[in-house]
């Protein structure tokens, strides 16, 4: 327990008030004054990506979210100077969690950590849905996404091309580099635009957070629906009930036959 000064707002002097929270006994000046901003640089991205989400990146000003936060907004801009710098910020949280999505799936091979694949990188867009609620706008505004994007598209493709190759088969043979790149692309087609379907379909409810379990099932289904057909019957088998279901929970009859 500690004892700080606080000022009274519009009377002189200070007052002494007891802080009941222990003191870190290596918690020195220092290392307090690093923690201080870091956190409110980590509290502001967490709000904004929850109104962006909400309400897409361009209804959202720095001022709301400043007030949203309950700080200045020139405490808000020493931290993200531009709405840019948010965004990209955002962005650098979706990287990283993309590259250790496509690390968890395991090796190409693995036929039900490469469905559990499919599931994970919806719901990473669903946790970062204001990218891809507002793709076009936003790479329109920000010329360094440009690049970013077609990084992360490029990941995704070639992971789920791997995948098709070693676990897909047409008239009993692998398909060829063609007919996995042209299966590969369909479905991050579908992925990246999964959620903007979604927005049409129901715009004022589509991307509301009780919404998401269900948009992450409608998605994988079609997911499954792409790649089904090129499934032996073994695969078939070992994907429809148990881990592979669980993954989807509420999918009817816990089957992921379309």
């Amino acid at each position: 327990m500690s004892v700080k000064a606080e000022t009274n707002p519009g009377q002189p002097g200070t007052r002494a008030v007891l802080d009941s929270r222990p003191e870190d006994p290596h918690d020195t000046m220092t290392d307090r004054a690093k923690k201080a901003p870091r956190r409110t640089a980590e509290r502001i991205l967490d709000h904004a990506l929850a109104l962006f989400n909400r309400y897409g990146e361009p209804n959202v000003s720095t001022n709301a979210l400043a007030a949203e936060l309950g700080i200045s907004p020139g405490n808000l801009y020493y931290h993200y100077p531009a709405k840019e710098a948010l965004v990209n910020a955002l962005v650098d949280r979706y990287e990283q969690a993309l590259a250790a999505a496509l690390a968890a799936a395991g090796p190409p091979d693995d036929a039900e950590g490469a469905w559990l694949l499919v599931p994970a990188l919806l719901r990473l867009a669903w946790d970062h849905r204001f990218i891809f609620r507002d793709l076009n706008d936003l790479l329109t505004r920000n010329r360094q996404l440009e690049t970013r994007c077609q990084a992360a598209l490029a990941l995704q493709q070639d992971a789920i091309r791997a995948r098709v190759r070693c676990l897909c088969l047409l008239d009993g043979q692998p398909l060829d580099a063609d007919e996995a790149g042209a299966l590969a692309v369909s479905i991050v087609v579908l992925l990246t635009y999964w959620l903007s379907y979604e927005y049409v379909r129901d715009p004022r409810r589509a991307l509301e957070p009780d919404n998401a379990e269900a948009a992450v099932r409608r998605g994988t289904r079609q997911a499954m629906a792409l790649l089904w057909p090129y499934l032996s019957t073994a695969q078939r088998q070992r994907l429809r009930p148990g881990h592979i279901a669980t993954a989807l929970a509420g999918t009817p009859g816990g089957r992921l036959r379309p």
